[in-house]
């Protein structure tokens, strides 16, 4: 197969590029590849041509951009979701600048398209009650609703990303003095996050139960294998709803698993623990990427406030003398 048909630079750019240049993590490489199936579906679809069929010149920008579209429109990903997608393509398209100079010219058109700016909603979380309400719902009398109050116990106080929750094994998990989890994150950091007693209580129990040995995963599926994020996303919907029968705030919120996560770090937060701290206890790679908590934050805001003191004195405010100024004053 020639070097520069489509098929043979997608498959050197997961071998070579990904694997064995950037030896890019197992996440990297899954979202790569969701990517690249979303794609060539819709190429598909919209060119009546089979995927070993497409030539990279198929893939122009404006196929490139209308796929975009097509996740939001049709597919209702969000803004971010779609700048990640866009992400991979382009770093495929580099892939394909350095190997074929002869299609510099069409990578760089498909570099040159935009990341899409979005709107920073305000950040989604739990108050501590609602988080009792949650952790409560499962039903305790059967397998899967020990298991999942195990589970969310855990996603609550450790604020573990909700890849890095399916991926615990009980080789991960130290249960005696001192207990934590440990796991590795984005970028492949480990880090090890301590657990209350509440939480090793529950582990124990539910180990005693399983009976594993240290490959197993912690929190498996009916069938004994890794529980899916798609699985761990409907188990959080539905014991929400469950909750909010006995704590009627919960139903006003959107819970996912990412809200628990946030909700780890607000309660940290509130509890006076300083964000490089949070930082590390979510794996952040920076400091400034857990501002956020500090904006979500209104009592301290308030907190803020009450050391004020009012302004005396009516409030004005500026008056254009000039046509030309009161114009841009307008926009």
């Amino acid at each position: 197969m020639s070097a520069t048909t489509f098929p043979a630079l997608l498959q050197s750019f997961f071998t070579d590029r990904l694997l064995r240049q950037m030896r890019a993590s197992p996440h990297t490489v899954s979202s790569y590849r969701d990517t690249f199936r979303l794609l060539l579906r819709y190429a598909t679809d919209r060119l009546d041509k089979e995927p070993s069929d497409l030539a990279l010149e198929d893939l122009d920008p404006s196929l490139v951009i209308d796929f975009l579209d097509y996740l939001e429109m049709q597919c209702g990903n969000t803004t971010r979701t779609r700048n990640n997608r866009l992400a991979a393509i382009r770093a495929f398209f580099r892939h394909v600048a350095m190997n074929e100079p002869a299609h510099i010219l069409l990578s760089q058109r498909i570099l040159a398209i935009p990341q899409k700016r979005h709107q920073k909603r305000a950040i989604e979380f739990l108050e501590r009650d609602e988080m009792e309400a949650l952790v409560a719902a499962p039903d305790r009398s059967t397998w899967i609703g020990r298991r999942d109050r195990s589970l969310l116990l855990v996603f609550v106080q450790t604020g573990l990303r909700v890849s890095e929750l399916t991926s615990l094994r009980w080789e991960n998990v130290v249960l005696s003095t001192g207990a934590y989890v440990r796991c590795d994150g984005k970028g492949r950091k480990r880090r090890c996050t301590p657990l209350r007693r509440d939480a090793v209580a529950a582990l124990e129990a539910w180990r005693e139960e399983q009976s594993p040995v240290p490959k197993d995963p912690v929190f498996p599926s009916a069938r004994g294998n890794r529980i899916s994020t798609d699985a761990v996303e409907r188990l959080v919907a539905k014991h929400a709803r469950a909750a909010s029968r006995s704590c009627p705030s919960i139903a006003e919120k959107n819970v996912t698993p990412h809200v628990l996560r946030h909700s780890t770090a607000m309660g940290l937060r509130e509890q006076g623990v300083d964000l490089s701290v949070i930082a590390l206890w979510l794996g952040h790679e920076s400091v400034e990427t857990t501002q956020m908590y500090l904006h979500a934050d209104i009592r301290l805001k308030e907190r803020a406030l009450a050391r004020t003191a009012p302004i005396d004195g009516d409030a004005g405010r500026f008056q254009p003398d000039d046509a030309l100024m009161a114009y841009l004053e307008s926009l």
